[in-house]
């Protein structure tokens, strides 16, 4: 008998869980609902809802729906969003993140009120999140992900410096280490952490979970970012850790010789996605 076990702290952070709640109740009383780019980056949950009627727009696509409702998902908008759905008579059913909106009022105060100083996000860049934040200076701050980028900055110039909710503590940290000892006088670096510790916490709690398995199976949409990070998380502690999005990426090779797997997954990934995999194991293994 093959133990099989799904992890308790895996499975939609608080904002994804509003987002397609408001987006439920919505679609409960009407026949459709746009939202603004995928409500959460995983292909299973969006085919999901889609059948119930939620259908996913870009941008450049508000012009085409004059009149209509629009969700606007967990990781925020820009001010110029909100103005394109006023101009479009576009009804907003706002589902950002309550973590994501202080942020962007933090960033636009800082923004104001210290005009000569530089504001930079730690990133990255395109990511919805941070086009939201960037919006919150017109533009005017810079992003970066990696000590690369740091070539951007005027370190003879005040910076204050925060982060994307979802980004890594220990990168943060390093990130402000560094810039302090780049730092020329009189110019002050202020730094604000503003990272989500709900879903930071995701990593310590994956390093426990993967080491207690033979085989992990990881369970994640292929455009998620936190996806992608958790999953290298769980292959530092467990080398037969596998990204997989569904049941049909399961192979004999993954499970070869495994007295106990695991099953775990990323902030965008839905409770129902992993028990789908653990009674397909289940059936395989076990009966």
């Amino acid at each position: 008998m093959v133990h099989i076990e799904i992890d308790p702290k895996s499975g939609f952070c608080f904002g994804v869980i509003n987002a397609i709640e408001k987006a439920e109740e919505t679609l409960a009383l009407e026949k459709s609902l746009y939202s603004l780019g995928d409500i959460v980056h995983n292909e299973q949950e969006m085919a999901r809802l889609k059948d119930k009627g939620l259908y996913a727009i870009r941008h450049d696509e508000l012009a085409t729906i004059r009149g209509s409702k629009i969700l606007f998902r967990a990781h925020g908008e820009p001010p110029s969003t909100y103005e394109l759905a006023r101009k479009y008579d576009i009804e907003v059913i706002d589902a950002s993140c309550p973590v994501v909106l202080v942020l962007q009022k933090k960033i636009k105060t800082a923004y104001t009120e210290n005009p000569s100083a530089q504001i930079v996000i730690y990133g990255k860049k395109g990511h919805a999140e941070v086009n939201g934040l960037v919006g919150q200076t017109d533009g005017n701050c810079i992003v970066i992900e990696t000590k690369d980028e740091l070539t951007n900055i005027d370190f003879t110039k005040d910076i204050i410096l925060f982060s994307q909710t979802t980004k890594s503590v220990d990168g943060f940290n390093d990130l402000v280490k560094t810039i302090e000892e780049k730092l020329l006088p009189p110019a002050k670096l202020t730094y604000h952490d503003t990272i989500c510790r709900q879903v930071a916490n995701r990593i310590p709690n994956i390093h426990t979970f993967a080491t207690k398995f033979d085989v992990v199976l990881f369970v994640s949409g292929i455009k998620s970012s936190n996806g992608k990070v958790l999953f290298q998380e769980c292959k530092t502690v467990n080398k037969r850790s596998y990204f997989i999005s569904t049941i049909n990426d399961i192979t004999d090779s993954m499970l070869k010789d495994a007295q106990s797997i695991g099953i775990c997954g990323a902030t965008s990934t839905p409770k129902w996605l992993m028990e789908n995999v653990a009674q397909e194991l289940n059936k395989r293994l076990n009966q």
